[in-house]
């Protein structure tokens, strides 16, 4: 084992574990359990919120997978990949001020509490519950493969020894200090993130005698790996385009994404989110994947994708230096799986326990609760991680579509159209997931577009349509949200 790479991320693993204890303080004097372990007590500063955003949305496939899918691709993905800069900025943008004023109008604590309210319908909760379950345990377990071979390839330990490390380092502090230790750690993580990023960019270019001579060996190897189309020339206008909805326009409906919207402090924190998470982001897209195909040049032919950045850091830094660089991925990697996990525990214990089980349950039951649930998920996840699949870019992506098919519609239109009711929502995720399912199953990329765009193409007509066919006949409810809505 090469103790000079791994002290660092001894150190950083260090770190987030006295964070989680420090956070586990607040999640054990509150009063209002929910609020605090699931939402951070609505407390977030600019700063915190902007890191948080970027470092839940910068993930495995950000470090790893897109970098090895530029190292194979060229230049086009990094075009592709720059389409993601204006995410955060976007997301809050559109839902900022309204979803947040809403959301503690009404108290919700989740995304489904808010689609609950809105809605007033249990096939949306129930439906929702379920799509956010089936298809974050899908990104999670891409994480959680991430993690592993991360740890994997710089200590030399099997893969499932590297993958139980990396397992028990996210459980504990997520465990002990809910949304608050995540959104501390997702700022430290978003740092170093950054950080890691300037390092491998500069050591890489060096290595490879300066992007001048980096570009000419590409060019000499294959011209297509410098056009915006890449060798095979797969990365076609359609393609690239849908790319706008898949890691674009549709990331407002990741509830991942989505929940940040509420727990910022004030107006004045989100507008300072915006501005920092739009450079950071931009930096980090930027840099992370121009490393991935300028190493093309310093280590070429990697034959595992997801190998790429691990192989060039301790190729072109020296070993200390590579661990602080691989602190990075194992950063986003950790910030991303975090968030999924809280967010699938308040989905199990906050959305269908408490709602449809257990309504009066004590704090104490709904804490202790709280805690197994959240616990159990990571062993599942562990144990569907312990195979994994090869390239852990499409796994994620495949989440990410399906969330966006069942959300995007119920969130924004439940936000800005009053007309939009339960009808047109459960005809919106039905519609939504079933045909990315079957589009994503036994017609990929149709029209050379990817599968997402029907899918969300669909959802949308669904619940316009029904809502407009079948009215809503609850009066109550129509005041209620013409009240806490308008």
């Amino acid at each position: 084992m090469n103790w000079e790479v791994v002290t660092p991320l001894l150190i950083f693993l260090i770190v987030i574990f006295v964070v989680g204890l420090y956070a586990s303080k607040h999640v054990q004097t509150t009063t209002g359990f929910l609020q605090e372990y699931f939402l951070g007590s609505r407390e977030l500063g600019g700063f915190v919120l902007a890191m948080t955003m970027v470092a839940t949305y910068g993930s495995a496939s950000s470090f790893i997978g897109g970098p090895g899918a530029a190292y194979n691709i060229g230049l086009g993905w990094v075009l592709l990949s720059m389409i993601q800069v204006v995410t955060g900025y976007f997301v809050l943008a559109v839902l900022g001020k309204k979803f947040a004023i809403v959301s503690r109008k009404i108290q919700a604590v989740t995304l489904i509490d808010f689609l609950k309210e809105r809605y007033n319908c249990k096939w949306v909760v129930l439906l929702s519950a379920g799509s956010i379950i089936v298809f974050l345990f899908s990104a999670m377990a891409a994480q959680w493969v991430g993690g592993g071979r991360l740890i994997e390839s710089l200590t030399g330990l099997s893969y499932t020894t590297a993958l139980f490390i990396f397992a028990a380092s996210v459980m504990v502090y997520v465990v002990i200090g809910g949304f608050r230790a995540v959104a501390l750690t997702d700022s430290i993580q978003g740092i170093i993130m950054f950080i890691g990023t300037l390092i491998i960019l500069i050591g890489t270019i060096i290595a490879g005698g300066g992007i001048p001579n980096i570009m000419q060996e590409l060019v000499a190897e294959n011209p297509n790996l410098v056009s915006p189309y890449g060798p095979d020339r797969s990365l076609t206008s359609a393609y690239v385009s849908s790319f706008w909805i898949l890691v674009g326009v549709g990331v407002i409906g990741l509830p991942q994404v989505a929940v940040r919207a509420m727990s910022y402090k004030h107006a004045k924190a989100m507008h300072r989110a915006m501005i920092i998470g739009t450079i950071v982001v931009g930096f980090i897209m930027l840099g992370m994947h121009l490393s991935g195909v300028f190493a093309r040049v310093v280590i070429p032919g990697v034959e595992v994708a997801d190998t790429v950045m691990p192989l060039l850091a301790m190729e072109v830094l020296p070993p200390w230096l590579a661990g602080v660089v691989l602190a990075a991925p194992m950063a986003a990697i950790m910030s991303t799986v975090d968030s999924l996990l809280l967010l699938v525990s308040s989905t199990v214990v906050k959305d269908v326990y408490l709602n449809y089980i257990k309504p009066d349950a004590s704090d104490k039951v709904v804490k202790k609760l709280s805690i197994t649930v959240t616990a159990v998920i990571g062993i599942l996840v562990f144990f569907m991680a312990v195979n994994p699949p090869d390239l852990l870019i499409w796994l994620n992506l495949f989440a990410f579509g399906g969330l966006e098919a069942a959300f995007i519609w119920p969130i924004v239109l439940g936000l800005y159209w009053k007309h939009g009711n339960k009808y047109g929502a459960v005809a919106s995720i039905i519609i939504g997931v079933g045909s990315y399912i079957l589009i994503h199953t036994f017609s990929p990329e149709p029209f050379g577009m990817h599968s997402v765009v029907f899918p969300v193409l669909l959802s949308l007509v669904a619940f316009v349509l029904g809502s407009l066919l079948v009215k809503e006949k609850d009066e109550l409810h129509l005041k209620n949200i013409d009240a806490k809505f308008s």
